[in-house]
C-alpha cells in the first residue's frame, strides 16, 4: 500500500453492570498500575486482527477477572486531548457480568461501585464524562420500560 494512514490509537472501554442473580450491584471501576494514576473504567487497546468486541472481552476479563456480555455500544469517544499521552479513540461498550472482580494486568484493584457512589474526581481520561453519559442514557432507558 503507497498510503500508510496515521490515524488515533483503537482502544476499547468498558461499563461492566455488576449483578448478583437479578439484583444490580453498581459498575466496576479499576485503580491504574501504570500513569496515568487514577480509577478508570477498565480496557485497553484493540490489537491487530481483534475486533473491537472481541478486544472488549479480552480486556474485562485480563483487568478484572470477570467473564462479561456485552449488552451495547455507548458511543466512540476520540477527543484528541482524551489521554495525555497520545490521541486514542475508543469504543466504549455496557456490559453485563457476575461474580467478584479482582485486579489483575494493568489493574491493581478492581472493585464495585454502587451508581451513587461513583468518585468522578478521581476518574481520568474522559472517564468522567463517559459516565455521566451513560448514567443519562440509563435514565432515559429506565423511563421507557
Amino acid at each position: 500500500m503507497a498510503f500508510t494512514p496515521k490515524t488515533p490509537y483503537l482502544t476499547t472501554d468498558g461499563i461492566i453492570e455488576l449483578y448478583d442473580g437479578q439484583t444490580f450491584r453498581g459498575i466496576v471501576l479499576i485503580e491504574r498500575k501504570n500513569p496515568p494514576l487514577g480509577l478508570a473504567l477498565p480496557g485497553g487497546f484493540v490489537d491487530v486482527g481483534e475486533s473491537v468486541e472481541e478486544a472488549l472481552i479480552r480486556e474485562m476479563k485480563e483487568e478484572t477477572t470477570l467473564d462479561v456480555t456485552i449488552e451495547y455500544l455507548l458511543g466512540i469517544y476520540s477527543d484528541p486531548k482524551r489521554d495525555p499521552r497520545f490521541h486514542t479513540a475508543s469504543a466504549v461498550f455496557v456490559a453485563k457480568a457476575e461474580g467478584e472482580p479482582r485486579g489483575e494486568d494493568d489493574a491493581k484493584e478492581a472493585k464495585v461501585y454502587p451508581l451513587d457512589t461513583i468518585p468522578f474526581k478521581k476518574l481520568v481520561f474522559d472517564h468522567a464524562a463517559i459516565l455521566k453519559d451513560y448514567l443519562q442514557r440509563r435514565k432515559v432507558r429506565a423511563s421507557h420500560c
